[in-house]
């Protein structure tokens, strides 16, 4: 790996305009290339952010020796066929989440990924968010006591736009791939693998999902009780409960600033903790450093927790009646 991590980015779109914007945080990381499927848009995006190459075609990148490591931002259905695309050519991987549209297509990348010793690991920035991060140091030293149960809700009032990527089902639309992946890879994290997983919910006329409600069940009687819609706001509260006390994540709980420790003959004490730049920064230099210590897999956000992540969406999904696809000619 070269002294300066050289990093490429796939899919010039709402998300990648802001990341790219944090790179200014990391150390001895650069953005040097972008890639669209339109070269105009890739040019565009190149000019405004100050990188030197422009794309026209995803193979393009991958095939570009200049660059160590590709943040993958298209629609969820192309993450697989791309992802697949740059462990073959060597290349490490931060891969948006959700990580793939289904959980047949994260295992192949992931096991793609593990036999070739490529790096990759999901854009899961919650993990990284220097609150959160005090908040599961907290748990760690018992602070709270045992953890029984977390709830999490995240959603927005959207107007439905069948041509909107989001209502289309094809591209991996609908509230649980968007939104839900924060609540479920938030009570994950805390919780462990869920022994059973309950939804609720209803369908836009496109047939991806508007809104649901999940309950997460583990055989010693833990829970999880997580809300996301694209229907209605919510407010974007979490919460953990222990056996001494528990911990409220102020709004919005997947990037927060602020949480609140509240214990059993104690006054609430609330900690605030900003982030570097727009939040991003952080996975960034997680992926960075990790590439410069030579490891193939974040601990903080470990591919197995991806995993079973997509497994609680994809079971919540086809409880709804919703199933989705992978592109598989996305490259």
């Amino acid at each position: 790996m070269t002294a300066e991590i050289r990093w490429g980015v796939v899919g010039p779109g709402r998300i990648a305009e802001q990341v790219v914007q944090d790179f200014g945080h990391v150390p001895g990381a650069r953005a040097v290339a972008v890639a669209s499927r339109s070269l105009d848009r890739a040019k565009d995006f190149a000019d405004r952010h100050g990188i030197e190459r422009a794309h026209g075609s995803y193979a393009e990148v991958l095939a570009d020796p200049d660059v160590d490591v590709l943040y993958v931002a298209t629609p969820h259905p192309q993450h697989h066929a791309v992802s697949l695309g740059a462990i073959r050519a060597g290349k490490a991987l931060l891969v948006e989440k959700s990580f793939t549209a289904t959980v047949a297509g994260a295992t192949e990348v992931v096991d793609a990924a593990r036999a070739s010793g490529v790096f990759a690991m999901e854009a899961m920035w919650t993990r990284f968010q220097p609150a959160v991060v005090r908040a599961r140091e907290l748990i760690a030293e018992g602070a709270i006591g045992e953890v029984r149960s977390v709830q999490a809700d995240l959603g927005v009032s959207r107007a439905f736009d069948p041509t909107d990527r989001l209502f289309a089902k094809e591209l991996g639309g609908g509230a649980l791939l968007d939104l839900g992946v924060y609540v479920v890879s938030f009570a994950q994290m805390l919780l462990g693998d869920p022994d059973t997983v309950t939804a609720t919910g209803s369908l836009f006329e496109t047939g991806v999902d508007a809104e649901a409600s999940l309950l997460l069940g583990y055989a010693d009687g833990r829970s999880a009780t997580l809300m996301t819609s694209l229907r209605n706001a919510l407010p974007g509260q979490a919460r953990v409960f222990g056996t001494a006390g528990w911990i409220d994540v102020l709004p919005r709980f997947h990037h927060p600033q602020t949480i609140v420790l509240h214990r059993a003959g104690a006054e609430p004490a609330e900690i605030t903790l900003p982030q570097l730049g727009g939040g991003y920064s952080h996975e960034l230099i997680e992926v960075t450093e990790c590439l410069r210590a030579g490891r193939t897999e974040s601990t903080v956000m470990p591919l197995a927790d991806t995993l079973a992540v997509q497994s609680v969406l994809e079971q919540a999904a086809g409880q709804l009646g919703v199933t989705f696809a992978e592109d598989p000619a996305a490259l």
